[in-house]
Formats: structure tokens, sequence, C-alpha cells
């Protein structure tokens, strides 16, 4: 016994000697590390080599290129953002300014929709049609944070039959499933959807199992918008259980909220359903955005069958004095649901400068009395002069649903926004604050001034539980071997500094960003680097 002590002994000081007689790249030296597992947090060097990290522990005889004095300061796995719109916005600007200043070293895309696959509109658009030739894509441009995406099953249904609303013939379901499967190879996570809108909504039950499936045979997940968040959300999240169920798949639901004030009351319900699955074996988890408001297009309010065929048919629909008088009938009958009292509706603009100039910013009901009709009429009209869909703020969500929400424990973390920058390429549009502020508000506000939970638990929903969601390969946690996606913050200043009138300003209090061992946030200030790679799912294969 005193033996294999004494081997164990010399095991520790041969690995301790070894550490501090090679070179590293950079030394963050005494910062408080939250190695993301929930675990208590313990002052130490973390060692970086490369892309990895080489040590945790006592560097202090240790050299290295580059040495910061992290002392007072949180020292974590990179965030995860497991909602994300950035696939666009990082074509446009790869630095991903709003997301690296809050510590988001892995954006998250399909929600319903992916960057792949899709057809070719001619020699212009030939950069990408696969999920796959996307990727390659963000690697050749170059961007600064790790990417992955689901694919989506909108995407995946309007490649096969375009915005039509009926069932795939067994052939083109057999296309349909195809299509998930070369997605899955090319590193997709699983299949993502958004059943409120349309054409999502097209897509039966059956027809989702039958694309989780083949995603599920891959080690994959069904990530889902479900078809309701308000007047029918027991109705979704039934249907959410079977698509787990019959299709024996991981599932997350997007997030997790429950809209209008006449349905808060439901939360005990919704959460003893969820509740209930997960005891009885279906593997289900949810994200969040930390704010009472979300966001989308003014094409929410309307029924979906208005919507069969795309934009420009439903604008003939609208115009015709007939259906538009069907949908505002609907509309009174409370179809697709009960609508948002006019004032809860914040609009962020429009596609044409005139009617910005009118209403940017302002409420509905405000819009509707200066346009001299009723809400429902003036959000027709709307969609049909500014043909587009018209993006906007939704107050439909109960601050303390909020915070009950926050304190499950599988509840990870995500914007549902792109990432931004104070650039007039973006400072021109309007948006939620969340593309700013998500992860600097759910720690600022929620997990340090109002203790929803321990700091290593706050550290653990935005790192190790949704990397363990995603069945993600040493990445999530503090660990010697894994990549080294760190972040360096002041846990006592880190916050959101966007509002909703105010939207476009970066977070505060995250000082250090490193994304595959590169500097990317140096002292606050964005580098440049552009080192992110492709985060594949559990089907990948590489070619």
């Amino acid at each position: 016994m005193v033996n294999r002590m004494r081997l164990i002994v010399l095991i520790v000081l041969a690995s301790v000697v070894a550490a501090s007689a090679q070179p590293y790249d950079i030394i963050l030296r005494q910062g408080t590390v939250y190695d993301g597992s929930g675990a208590k947090a313990i002052t130490a060097d973390v060692g970086i080599r490369a892309d990895t990290i080489a040590f945790i522990g006592d560097l202090s005889q240790a050299s290295a290129q580059h040495l910061f004095d992290c002392t007072g300061l949180a020292v974590a796995p990179g965030f995860i953002n497991m909602l994300s719109w950035a696939d666009g916005s990082l074509l446009k600007d790869g630095r991903s300014m709003s997301d690296i200043k809050q510590g988001v070293t892995l954006e998250v895309f399909g929600e319903g929709w992916s960057p792949g696959p899709r057809k070719s509109k001619g020699k212009k658009d030939t950069l990408w049609t696969t999920l796959g030739g996307y990727f390659s894509t963000l690697q050749r441009v170059g961007v600064s944070p790790n990417y992955a995406s689901f694919v989506g099953a909108t995407t995946i249904r309007d490649y096969v039959l375009g915005r039509e609303k009926r069932a795939p013939t067994p052939a083109e379901l057999k296309a349909m499933k195809k299509l998930v499967d070369e997605a899955m190879r090319q590193g997709a996570m699983g299949v993502g959807s958004s059943l409120i809108y349309a054409p999502a909504d097209y897509a039966s039950t059956e027809e989702l199992i039958e694309l989780s499936k083949v995603a599920a045979a891959h080690g994959g997940m069904y990530i889902t918008h479900m078809r309701s968040e308000s007047d029918h959300i027991f109705k979704a999240l039934n249907e959410t259980f079977r698509i787990a169920r019959e299709a024996t798949i991981r599932t997350e639901i997007y997030h997790l909220k429950i809209n209008q004030p006449w349905n808060w009351a439901k939360i005990d319900t919704v959460l003893y359903k969820i509740d209930s699955a997960r005891r009885a074996g279906l593997r289900l988890t949810a994200n969040m955005y930390p704010y009472n408001a979300s966001a989308t297009s003014l094409t929410a309010r309307i029924p979906t069958w208005v919507q069969e065929g795309g934009a420009s048919e439903m604008r003939k629909r609208l115009r015709n004095p007939a259906l538009r008088a069907r949908v505002l009938r609907e509309l009174t009958l409370g179809i697709p649901s009960k609508n948002s009292d006019p004032k809860n509706v914040m609009i962020l603009g429009f596609r044409k400068d005139s009617l910005n100039q009118l209403y940017l910013g302002k409420r509905l009901d405000e819009i509707a009395r200066q346009h001299g009709k009723s809400a429902d009429e003036t959000v027709l009209d709307l969609l049909v002069a500014d043909r587009s869909s018209i993006a906007a703020i939704f107050f439909l969500i109960s601050e303390d649903n909020v915070q009950r929400m926050l304190k499950l424990p599988y509840v990870s973390v995500g914007s549902d926004a792109a990432s931004l920058a104070l650039t007039k390429t973006f400072m021109d549009m309007g948006t939620h604050p969340r593309a700013y502020g998500t992860f600097a508000r759910f720690w600022g506000r929620y997990v340090r001034d109002l203790q929803l939970m321990p700091w290593e638990e706050g550290i653990r929903r935005m790192t190790s539980l949704p990397a363990a969601n995603l069945q993600l390969s040493k990445r999530g946690l503090l660990r010697t071997g894994y990549y080294a996606d760190v972040v360096v913050f002041d846990p006592h200043r880190f916050i959101d500094k966007a509002t909703f009138e105010k939207p476009h300003q970066y977070a505060e209090g995250m000082i250090h960003v490193f994304v595959n061992g590169v500097h990317v946030l140096k002292q606050g200030e964005h580098t440049g680097a552009k080192p992110g790679r492709l985060v594949p799912g559990p089907g990948f294969e590489k070619r």
C-alpha cells in the first residue's frame, strides 16, 4: 500500500514538473476557475497550447508567450448559443461582435430554417447548395466563433414541396428523408422545426416523426419551436412528446415560454407535463432567452392558409376583398390564436423608408390610430404595402414565469437572434435587445443580482449543459485535453446594456475570449481574429 501511495505521489509530482518545464502559448494566472460542470470554483492557472487546454493548476513556475493576470476574474468555458440566427450575419461581418462581447464561442443555427439544402437560383447564387457547402463557405471566408447547425424541417419541406399546403407523397417523403440523411452526414446536429409559421405548420406530426427517425439513426436531436406557445400549448407539448417517443430521439424545446396573460397561469401544468415526460424516460431539455418579450414578424398574427405559396401569393389574397374579409373574420374568432393587444406590439422596421419614417419603433395601437383603421386591418395593409413580413417585438411573457423557468436545471440559453455590430450594416435595422444582451443579462440580472441559482450553476447552463445535450466532443468544460474555448470576465460587472428602445449597445464586463486557443477578445476589444470552426454533429462523415 505504501509503495502504491509513493507511486501516485511520484506520478503527480512528475506531471507538475512536466507542466512547469514546458512553455505554454498562453497562461491565465490565478483566475477563479469555473470548469462548467457546476462544481465549486477554484483559484488556479490555466495553460493553453495551440488549440488545447494543456494544464489547469499551479503554473507559477511555468513560462508562456502570453501571460494574463486574471486575479478576481471568472475563467470559464466559452458560452454556447443554442438558438442563433448568426448564419446570415456572419457572412456580412464574421467578427460576431455582439456575441463575442458576451463570451459566445459557439453559434448553433437551424430553427426550422437552415442554410441548406437549397436550390441554386442562378449563376449569382452558387456559393453553396447544401448544408455542408454552407459550412465550407464559413470556413473559407473566416469567422470568429465556432458554428454548428440543425437541418431545418421547413427547409427540407420547402426544398421538396415548395410552399404547398399538403402532405408529401411517399416518393416526396423519401426524398425529404434522404435530404436529412445527407445533412446529418455533412455535420447537422439533428432536425429543427418552427411550427407556428408557414410553411412549417403544414407538416403533420407523422412527417416530423419520419424526419426525426433519420436524425436519430445518426445520433442526432430533434429541436422545436412548438406548434403553440400560447392558447394550445398543452396540445403542442403532447405533439413534442410524441415525436420524441416515436422517433426515439433526444428532444429540446426552443425558447420555452408561455405567451399571453390569459395563459400565464398554465405554467404549473406545463412544467408538470415536461417533468412527467422526463420521468417517463423521454430525453427532454429546453433553452430560453431571459426577456419578457419575444420577436417575430407580423405574419405570425394571421392564419397560415393565407401564406400558402409564399409572400407574393399572400399579398394577392389580402388584396382580394372576399379573402380579406375571411381573414378579418377569422382573426375576430381568434384564428390562429387570440392576438395580442396592439399596445403590446412594437414595430422594428419596414423595407420601405417611407413607412419607417411614419411608424418605426411605434406600438401597433398608435400606428392603427394614425392609419385610421383597426389593428387587424392595419396589419393586413402594412403587409401588402411593405412587401415584407415586418419584424416586431411582442410583449407577451410573464416576468415571474421567466424567472421560474430559468431555475429549471434542464434549461440552457439561446439568443434567438443574429450576432450584430455597431456598424451601418446592422444599426439601420431594428432588433430585439437579446441580440446584444442575452448571455450578459442571464448572468448579470438573473444569476448574480436575483440569485436564481449559484454562480457555478449559471456557468453550467451556458456551457456543459448545452454541450452535453448536443453530445459535443471536448467542448463545454475546462478540462485538460479539451479545446481551448475560454472566456475571462468580471463577474461583478458583466451585464447587458441593450434596451428595447436602444438595442444597439454592447454588453460590458467580458475581458478576454479565446476560440480554439486564439485570442479573439482582448481587454474587451476584438482582435480581428477569425479562428472559428465547424463543430459537427454525431453523424458527420469527414471527407
